[in-house]
């Protein structure tokens, strides 16, 4: 039996997580999770790949700092960029990380053709190269950005004409294409499943990450030997940006109240900001 331990820690740029937050308390709804969102700092996937790490660092020392037994990266910007840094760093620390669905993808799909998408840093990044070596072979991959998607998630449309927009010209090229199975390389896009299927339409297959980010974190958790409870879970959520703004959308979107408290930067270490 293992000494008792924090709360598992998951993190993203910014509400982005939440997506993968939402369906490990479905799975493990026992599971404690203290969520941290870098709001000052969102999105990440236009800023260089170094900078991305140095936030990532930071994070993770927050979240260690507190105890956590394993840290779930919840972002692919972030898991392109840092993943193999952060566990040279923390050779001891499990990570869970996004890894793109390229071979789901590739197992199922009818036409040979899949559409990713996801930001310009996780394209940038060796994770997804590697995942196109090993998975991607005799496929036809459609990869497009969204830029300014991530943003309207952030402000809480999910479906106004400004997303869609967004979403149907990123889209088009991938539908032209014949791709008939589509990758979310982003954890902010399941939330917006519902009109990415309405652009699609019933012919092409929309793969949501989060559930199999769920089982490898519950996989994980059981090989180290982190004893479950008997009794719900708790959630508490940190972030960069605005507390209350976080906890509104936190229960919008995940169905969930938590306690938010406020985060800031300064040296490059991450911590609780000051009562003002």
């Amino acid at each position: 039996m293992m000494a008792t331990l924090g709360p598992l820690g998951v993190f993203d740029s910014g509400i982005g997580g939440l997506s993968i937050v939402r369906e490990i308390r479905r799975q493990l709804p026992t599971a404690d999770i203290l969520y941290v969102a870098d709001q000052a700092h969102v999105p990440y996937g236009p800023r260089p790949l170094e900078q991305v790490r140095a936030f990532s660092e930071g994070i993770t020392r927050f979240l260690l700092d507190r105890g956590a037994p394993l840290i779930v990266v919840a972002c692919n910007t972030a898991s392109a960029a840092a993943l193999v840094r952060l566990r040279g760093i923390f050779p001891a620390v499990p990570f869970v990380g996004m890894e793109p669905a390229v071979k789901p993808a590739a197992e199922t799909s009818r036409t040979g053709v899949v559409g990713v998408l996801a930001t310009p840093a996780t394209f940038q990044g060796e994770l997804f190269a590697s995942v196109v070596e090993r998975f991607a072979q005799g496929i036809r991959l459609v990869n497009r950005t969204a830029p300014g998607l991530v943003e309207c998630i952030e402000a809480g449309d999910l479906d106004g004409p400004e997303p869609r927009r967004l979403l149907e010209t990123a889209l088009e090229p991938i539908l032209a294409e014949g791709a008939d199975t589509l990758v979310l390389a982003c954890t902010h896009y399941p939330f917006v499943i519902p009109l990415i299927e309405d652009i699609v339409g019933p012919g092409v297959r929309v793969i949501d990450p989060s559930p199999a980010i769920a089982r490898q974190t519950e996989r994980m958790l059981v090989s180290l030997g982190v004893p479950s409870k008997s009794h719900p879970g708790t959630l508490r959520m940190a972030t960069s940006g605005n507390p209350a703004r976080l906890a509104k959308m936190s229960s919008s979107l995940t169905g969930e109240t938590a306690r938010c408290e406020a985060l800031r930067w300064q040296d490059g270490r991450l911590g609780l900001a000051e009562p003002a």
